[in-house]
């Protein structure tokens, strides 16, 4: 696998290849890795960090869109629940079954509302009752019902839910829990799919803090290939590539790096998605290992989900015109706020228990749509020329679509290229999902084969899946202590990150490679010991190892709410 340095001496030499891809979020990532798994050579840019655009702003959940089947999306939903299987089979490390609970406030309201939108009428979501939701979960079980991945959907009445769960509002009707998919780290996923995808060799390369120029001004588009301009976001050194084929991965940016390239574009209408996370003890309880996924009296989608010892709660869908400007707003902290109350009325929330905070744009296809719940989750290409430069735009999609969506887009680049698929990524294992043992028995006796002392086998192994063995031997082949300020971390277990995980800022381990800023552990003594150690691996100054942090914190204040 070539580093940073090596990727851009062989760029130098030789500025023609294949596939260029720009954005490394989640489409991005999964169309390179099967572009490298078919021999392609393909390199992929992102202007900051991998996954760390609209792709890290995901509910963590890997699911159909149950509430899709309302506006006739059918083939959209079957996929979507084929896919969420995939992902826990492939990724278990990472994704897993998450029960998910409905309560239900009606019975029979709702049942008019998917005719009224196939006819446009509809321009006020209605919450939907018991009979609909029913036979909405009947269909949903119906789609993936061969795979066996997940247990089909239960419906209790108010006694049975109430003893389930005793917080529940004693308003409900009913409650029905049916399964989807949890996602700890949208961002780990992500990046151990490009991992994987460079490890296939030389042929596939990946660059984050890489930004799009534009086009060189000397090259003649009209009867040859594009030359486009490159910028080392690190060291400002600009540079060309001469792409037969461009594939414009960045999601709500897609205009904008169409703009870049000359293609006046108008693809994207996204909507903008807010989160919080809190350390509430009394509301994490509540839930359980339960999702809960709900309507508030407004008809607006919203969940309460469990993030390890945390509480997620979301989402908004507001329309937005610049993605940079995304941001959580108050409105939107004070609404998650109250709407819990609606299913746990005696558990009261405040504004100290947030920790973390996050908001990021769907890039949805641009539409006229009346309300933002009715534009299309689904997934479409868009293409465009450049001389004989091809530019696919990767328009709209799920996160939990991204595989199927990923192959979509290979077929069309492999058959422009007069190459044949060689391989394919259905039952292909994710990073720590290789090998994965499945069986409580199967678990422990992968961890007696870490050659590390308890409780190290246990902490590794939940956090890196079968990786685990990578790490343990790399901390094992030195001198190792535990962070003074984290002790269930190591100083080696860092080095092996900034080593082997692509590592240019601080806020990428801070945010990208581990979950240290969403769990509201971070303290002043621990930024300043993490900024110490990595800058030693990667041979930052002191100087540098300041600016870092102070990166970092103006990061954490500005997009997530943070005071460290």
């Amino acid at each position: 696998m070539m580093n940073r340095e090596q990727i851009f001496q062989a760029l130098r030499k030789n500025p023609k290849i294949s596939v260029l891809i720009i954005g490394g979020g989640i489409n991005g990532v999964g169309v390179f890795r099967d572009l490298a798994l078919n021999g392609v050579d393909v390199l992929l840019i992102d202007h900051a960090d991998f996954c760390s655009g609209a792709s890290a702003a995901s509910s963590h959940m890997a699911h159909g869109g149950i509430r899709y089947l309302e506006n006739g999306e059918f083939r959209l939903v079957r996929e979507a629940v084929q896919e969420r299987n995939r992902m826990i089979e492939n990724a278990p490390h990472l994704v897993r079954p998450l029960p998910t609970t409905i309560p239900i406030f009606k019975v029979f309201s709702g049942s008019l509302n998917a005719p009224l939108k196939f006819l446009g009428w509809l321009e006020k979501p209605s919450e939907r009752g018991a009979l609909v939701i029913k036979m909405g979960l009947m269909l949903y079980d119906a789609f993936t019902r061969g795979q066996g991945t997940v247990p089909p959907h239960v419906f209790d009445n108010r006694r049975n839910a109430l003893e389930k769960f005793r917080h529940l509002n004693p308003d409900i009707k009913y409650a029905a829990t049916y399964y989807d998919g949890s996602i700890f780290s949208p961002e780990r996923l992500t990046l151990e799919l490009l991992l994987d995808a460079e490890a296939e060799g030389d042929h596939a390369w990946a660059l984050n803090y890489v930004s799009l120029a534009g086009l060189n001004e000397n090259a003649e588009p009209a009867n040859q290939r594009a030359t486009v301009t490159l910028k080392d976001e690190i060291t400002g050194e600009v540079f060309t590539v001469s792409p037969r084929l461009i594939i414009n991965a960045a999601g709500p940016w897609i205009d904008t790096a169409n703009r870049t390239l000359g293609l006046p574009t108008r693809y994207i209408g996204g909507t903008k998605g807010s989160h919080l996370i809190l350390d509430h003890p009394d509301l994490r309880a509540a839930i359980g290992k339960n999702e809960f996924f709900f309507e508030n009296k407004d008809g607006r989608i919203v969940l309460i989900f469990p993030l390890g010892d945390k509480v997620l709660i979301g989402t908004s869908d507001i329309p937005i015109e610049n993605p940079d400007e995304a941001r959580c707003t108050d409105d939107e902290v004070e609404y998650f706020l109250g709407m819990t109350a609606r299913v746990f009325p005696d558990i009261k929330i405040g504004r100290e228990q947030i920790v973390f905070r996050f908001s990021g744009v769907r890039p949805l296809a641009y539409s006229k749509a009346k309300m933002a719940g009715q534009i299309t989750r689904d997934h479409h290409i868009q293409e465009d020329k450049l001389g004989e430069t091809w530019v696919y735009s990767l328009v709209g999609g799920k996160w939990t679509s991204y595989r199927a969506f990923s192959e979509q887009v290979t077929d069309k680049a492999l058959a422009f290229l007069g190459r044949e698929r060689n391989r394919d990524t259905k039952q292909l294992p994710i990073g720590g999902g290789k090998d994965y043992p499945w069986t409580g028995y199967a678990q422990v006796q992968f961890m007696k084969g870490i050659s590390l002392p308890a409780p190290w086998p246990k902490i590794l192994f939940d956090r890196y899946g079968t990786r685990a063995k990578d790490v343990a031997a790399f901390m094992a082949a030195g001198k190792d202590a535990p962070l003074k300020h984290k002790p269930d971390m190591t100083r080696r277990e860092l080095i092996f990150l900034a080593q082997h995980e692509k590592i240019v800022h601080l806020d990428d381990l801070l945010l990208r490679r581990t979950m240290l800023a969403y769990s509201g552990h971070l303290t002043h003594p621990l930024l300043e010991e993490l900024a110490d150690n990595l800058g030693n691996a990667l041979g930052w100054s002191k100087a540098q190892e300041k600016a870092e942090a102070a990166r970092a914190l103006e990061i954490l204040r500005d997009r997530h709410g943070v005071e460290v």
